[in-house]
Formats: C-alpha cells, structure tokens, sequence
C-alpha cells in the first residue's frame, strides 16, 4: 500500500481558526488573519475542537494519491459520499497481467495462499481469453466492410474490456485520487480506524491520519477511533482494548 498526500488547503490550520472567528466577529477575515499568530490560531482550535462547530472545518481539504490497495478497499472508501475519488478505470485501461492484493491471514497459510494464487492465475488466463473471444467476434463486421483487422480490433476493444473485467476479482489491485475536507476526514478516522473496521481500509485509514497530523497536528491531535476522545461507542462488540488504542493513536 501506498498513500501521499498530494496537496492541501494553504495554511490549513490558520484557514480553519479565521473561519471560525469570522462568525463571532464584528471584523472581516482580512482584519482576522492580520492578528492571527501560528500560537493564537493554535489556541483557538484548541478551544474549537472542543464545540460542535464543526462547519468550519469543512473549508480545508486534503488530497491523497493511494496505490496498492484492492478494490474491496475502494467498495468501502467510495461509501464516504462527502469527498471526491478518481479511480483507475478497468473500461479503458487493459489489464493484461493484474496485480491482486493477499489478505494477511491467507498470506500465513501455505495451503490457502496456493488456492488463492491459483485461482488469481485463473481469472487472469479467463480475462485474456474473454478479450480475445470478444475482439475476434466483435470486429468481424469492421473487418468485413473493410477496415483493416488491427484498426478494427482497436476500435472495440474497450467495449471488449469493458465486459470482460467482469471476472476480476474483489483482490484486484486498484489505484485511486481520494480528496476529503477535515470534517469528512474526521469521520472516516472515526470508523475506519476502528478495530472493528476491516484490517485493510484501517490501515489505509491509520496511514492517512499519520500524514495529516504531520501538516496540521492541532487539528488531528485528538484524532483516531470513537474510543480515542471518550467511551468506546462499539457497546457489547468492543474490540476491549481501549487503553492500547488510545496510546497507539497518541504516538502515531
């Protein structure tokens, strides 16, 4: 797995603390900002984080590039609708030699890696065939009236692919643009980051909380599980290790 951000809100802790004080403020933001020091905008948000007011957060976002993650992973991310994606697309690009994701559990055992490799070979070898049954069939036409067979396998093709694809599976190793503003963000860390949240999107989630505190640590300072700012809110299907989470996510 692989996660970058690749860009974000100018000053995004300063944009945050001048949002928020314009709506208590007899001033404009221009005036804000002149006053507002790195320690000032600190210990606004510091006050901020612990209201309800959480519109202002909405008005910085973060943009990351995630690499090296299956598209079981990306079933679930797409499931936060307050964000924007772009993923790899499996109607235009051709996937000749697929990489797959292996979850950790099969990874550990001999004998259920060996089915599972076996039957990513599998689906491979049923794509590559699918596509040439469907090019070969589909171009005949184009072929007949007298294009010539590579321009007319060209040109279906990726209604060839498109159809096709239909036999990867949910391991299949997807790339994707992920954009999300703090309040969306928030949230995600809150369910994602969870025990309970399955072990791939957490550690995607996890990872992307590390590099965020990195840019704007005041803001995701009380960042992670529901666990890490109060009681676990999982009831009777807590994972039962609050204080090890919590620690975890305070050194992050």
């Amino acid at each position: 797995m692989k996660v970058k951000i690749i860009s974000h809100t100018m000053n995004p802790e300063k944009t945050i603390a001048a949002s928020a004080k314009l709506c208590y403020s007899r001033v404009g933001v221009e005036d804000i900002s002149e006053d507002l020091t790195d320690e000032s905008a600190e210990k606004f948000l510091e006050k901020l984080m612990s209201f309800s007011h959480l519109s202002p957060l909405e008005h910085v976002s973060f943009t990351f590039a995630i690499e090296g993650v299956s598209r079981t992973l990306t079933h679930q991310l797409v499931r936060h609708r307050i964000a924007s994606y772009s993923q790899q697309s499996q109607r235009y690009v051709k996937l000749d030699n697929f990489e797959y994701i292996i979850p950790p559990q099969i990874e550990e055992n001999e004998k259920a890696k060996k089915i599972f490799i076996e039957a990513m070979q599998r689906d491979q070898e049923d794509y590559n065939t699918l596509v040439e049954i469907l090019i070969k069939e589909s171009s005949q036409k184009l072929i007949a009236e007298g294009m010539p067979e590579e321009k007319a396998r060209s040109a279906v093709e990726k209604q060839c692919i498109e159809d096709a694809r239909y036999v990867f599976p949910n391991a299949c190793e997807t790339k994707i643009v992920v954009t999300m503003n703090v309040r969306t963000l928030q949230h995600f860390f809150t369910v994602r980051c969870c025990e309970r949240a399955q072990w791939e999107i957490r550690a995607l989630a996890t990872e992307m909380l590390k590099q965020v505190k990195q840019v704007a640590p005041t803001l995701f300072k009380n960042e992670g599980p529901g666990c890490v700012k109060g009681p676990c809110p999982e009831g009777k299907m807590t994972c039962g290790k609050q204080n090890l989470i919590r620690e975890k996510f305070k050194n992050l």
